[in-house]
């Protein structure tokens, strides 16, 4: 997906916002060029700070996520026997939806980041261990034998065979776990913060009925989580190039 498509969607989305905005005259649905007048001016104080803050959360969370998720995918993938001894915890545990923790975690770890992050990380964690162990786990069996023949053992198999081939897999859950993370980072900061683009849009909504401000926070978070998706699809770029061939 191009930049250049992209934008033609958001133009084609802000027209029609602007319409539906000067069509309902309501004030819990200011028009377009209100917002982005209110989100350039907020930018460079409180929105901007909370913008930060987020995307620190989620950036920390995200490389986490990975840190952990990918090498336990990874070992699971390539080793038939730690599948079978872990497949029926991740199998208890990745259905359960891990946001009805958030009060735990928050009982354990206080109202800092760490409890936010861990929240976000934890989530992540599932759904890129699972798509990368599945990767992992399908790799064709010759070519490992092929690899194992020229004298490579377990650390040169993950590092240099079940790693390489399991890129796509990685980029591809790290891309669907963004608009989870974006989603989750909302719900955790609205406990106990006073920082953070989910805090923001709550305030001015809920508590000071600034619309054009709670619209501001709505597309800052949307241009974060548009911006780490693009991060990814250059990524995959760079690490992938094959990907894109054809």
């Amino acid at each position: 997906m191009t930049a250049r498509r992209v934008l033609a969607a958001a133009v084609v989305l802000g027209a029609v916002w602007e319409l539906l905005s000067r069509a309902l005259n309501l004030p819990i649905l200011p028009p377009p060029s209100v917002v982005i007048v209110v989100m350039l001016r907020e930018l460079g104080g409180s929105l901007g700070l909370d913008a930060l803050a987020s995307l620190w959360r989620v950036l920390a969370s995200i490389t986490l996520a990975i840190g952990t998720a990918v090498p336990a995918g990874l070992l699971l993938g390539g080793s038939a026997r730690l599948n079978r001894i872990f497949e029926p915890i991740i199998y208890l545990l990745f259905p359960i939806p891990k946001v009805v923790f958030v009060p735990v975690i928050l009982l354990f770890l206080g109202v800092g980041d760490l409890a936010k992050i861990t929240v976000i990380t934890l989530i992540l964690f599932f759904q890129i261990l699972v798509l990368v162990r599945d990767q992992a786990a399908g790799l064709r069996p010759e070519l490992i034998y092929s690899v194992q023949s020229l004298g490579a053992g377990r650390r040169a198999l993950l590092r240099f065979v079940y790693l390489p081939a399991s890129l796509p897999a990685i980029l591809t859950a790290l891309r669907q776990s963004i608009g989870t993370a974006v989603a989750v980072l909302y719900i955790t900061e609205l406990f106990a913060t006073q920082r953070g683009l989910g805090y923001y849009i709550y305030l001015q909504g809920s508590t000071l009925f600034d619309y054009p401000r709670m619209y501001a926070g709505v597309v800052v978070m949307s241009l974060l989580g548009l911006s780490l998706y693009f991060g990814v699809d250059a990524l995959e770029g760079r690490l992938c190039p094959w990907q894109r061939l054809g």
